[in-house]
């Protein structure tokens, strides 16, 4: 029996996963949330999700990362509640659960060819700042290690003295040319501003040109837009799953 040689079956599933990251693309429900096939960050801009704990904030930042990585952009994500190795897991969990009803799901490494436009870096919350960020950010690149194109911080303490911190970063995101997500960890008990704001995010608001709330409803999470992109233009009528965390139309 004649077998094929090994260059072409290494082509063969290369061409295959290039195939599966299309599709997974194509198929993205947050491509409702672009313009004319434009990011929903553009580089420099500031984006926000805010929710209550539990609600499924790092689920959604996560699902953008992923979209992202599909697309050979390199993700900076950068946590200050969980370690590297959980932080991990929820890309793991997540892209198995994506993956899990397509026709390619038994498609190997796929993940692991991934995973080289992905950085994890953590901080404690109290030993956060711009210039130590700034710095290892520094060595990254100085190095060649790294170059990232968005950003994703799970975990800032929105709230007095928020501003300045977040001031310098939007300055540091300019100088990288690279968007940045952040997570807004919200309060029941509050009552936001008319716009839908928590009061922690109020003084900065006005940093951040996209903003996202997930609000539970029934037996799902609704994304519901706040700021930067139009109810209208994301027709599709985001929710997450509360099962799997995953983010779906919700005609």
């Amino acid at each position: 029996m004649q077998t094929q040689p090994i260059e072409n079956v290494i082509h063969l599933r290369d061409r295959n996963i290039d195939m599966f990251k299309k599709d997974l693309i194509l198929r993205n429900p947050l491509r409702s949330l672009g313009r004319e096939g434009e990011e929903i960050l553009a580089a420099g801009r500031f984006g926000a999700v805010l929710a209550p704990a539990g609600v499924g904030k790092t689920a959604f930042i996560v699902q953008l990362a992923l979209n992202a990585m599909l697309q050979e952009k390199n993700v900076l994500h950068i946590s200050l509640d969980e370690p590297v190795t959980k932080v991990s897991l929820w890309y793991e969990k997540l892209f198995q659960d994506l993956t899990g009803r397509s026709k390619w799901s038994k498609l190997d490494g796929v993940l692991e060819d991934l995973l080289p436009h992905r950085f994890i870096m953590t901080f404690k919350v109290e030993g956060f700042t711009v210039p130590k960020l700034e710095e290892r950010l520094t060595d990254l690149t100085a190095q060649n290690i790294f170059h990232p194109e968005m950003v994703l911080i799970d975990g800032f303490p929105f709230g007095e003295a928020a501003r300045e911190r977040l001031m310098a970063l939007k300055l540091l995101a300019g100088r990288l040319g690279v968007c940045a997500w952040f997570t807004v960890h919200t309060h029941r008990h509050e009552t936001p501003t008319p716009e839908g704001l928590p009061p922690a995010l109020t003084e900065a608001s006005d940093l951040f040109d996209v903003i996202l709330k997930l609000e539970p409803r029934g037996v799902d999470i609704a994304i519901e837009p706040l700021r930067g992109v139009a109810a209208g233009e994301g027709e599709g009528d985001l929710r997450l799953d509360p099962a799997t965390m995953l983010i779906r139309d919700g005609n």
